[in-house]
């Protein structure tokens, strides 16, 4: 790791330091805006699987305090710099270097036992190989680009490691949310739907989800969020969400 070709980038206003690949997948507004939206309580196990450099996994332990948290990330490299991150920020972390889409009993070797985890987030690769040019950066490629099962084999490890009643939190590509929801349909329930959108004239282009294992309250929709206003001036609520002063509906239990 020490030869790797790293920035330090602030987050939540500085409150939060990050060291992330020069190239390659980098940690945004979606990491953020997704830890703004997780209902994490003081006490909870709270598990980030893909966590990258910790991004959205630290946001939340910033916020809440005293939670459990692990970050599940496939690439060594970048659980090197989790585990760093989390250091450097004073901030308790357990990373695991694991598939996300491995078998349940590699899951319980490394400590995640199914029903044993209060909250999940997750920012699954979201582009479709068949449509989208695949990076030839190998950690940018794994970070973004989706197999036909990657959502629905992430959601089912996040379903199998949550208790019941335990919530998941997602972001995905606002035009794929039918294969969210039908993703979800298998054990999830209670959804809640918050569509992000670039401005206030475009359509929506990510949705933040939380889903409740075994819930059965209706699905609701929040009112989009706007990142620009009407003069495409950055959204004020949002940029206080994102200094990290402020959090989402989906994030009120």
């Amino acid at each position: 790791m020490n030869n790797l070709d790293v920035t330090e980038d602030a987050f939540l206003g500085g409150a939060l330091r990050l060291r992330q690949l020069k190239s390659g997948h980098r940690a945004g507004h979606d990491a953020i805006l997704l830890a703004a939206a997780t209902p994490a309580c003081a006490g909870n196990r709270v598990v980030d699987l893909g966590a990258g450099v910790g991004a959205a996994g630290l946001a939340v332990a910033k916020r809440v305090g005293d939670i459990d948290l692990v970050l599940v990330e496939i690439d060594p490299d970048l659980a090197g710099l989790a585990r760093a991150n989390a250091e450097a920020n004073a901030l308790s972390a357990d990373v695991i270097v694991l598939d996300v889409e491995s078998a349940a009993d590699v899951y319980t070797a490394a400590g995640l036992h199914p029903d044993s985890v209060d909250v999940v987030l997750m920012n699954p690769p979201f582009n479709d190989s068949t449509r989208h040019r695949v990076s030839p950066d190998r950690a940018r490629g794994i970070a973004h680009v989706a197999t036909s099962t990657t959502l629905s084999n992430w959601i089912h490890a996040a379903r199998r490691i949550l208790k019941s009643r335990g919530m998941l939190t997602l972001i995905w590509r606002a035009d794929g949310i039918a294969e969210v929801l039908a993703a979800l349909d298998h054990g999830f329930g209670s959804l809640e739907i918050l569509p992000v959108h670039g401005d206030v004239k475009a359509p929506a282009n990510r949705i933040l989800i939380r889903a409740t294992k075994g819930g059965r309250a209706p699905t609701q929709i929040h009112a989009g969020l706007m990142l620009r206003d009407e003069r495409g001036a950055p959204n004020k609520a949002v940029q206080e969400i994102l200094a990290g002063r402020g959090i989402l509906a989906l994030a009120v239990p």
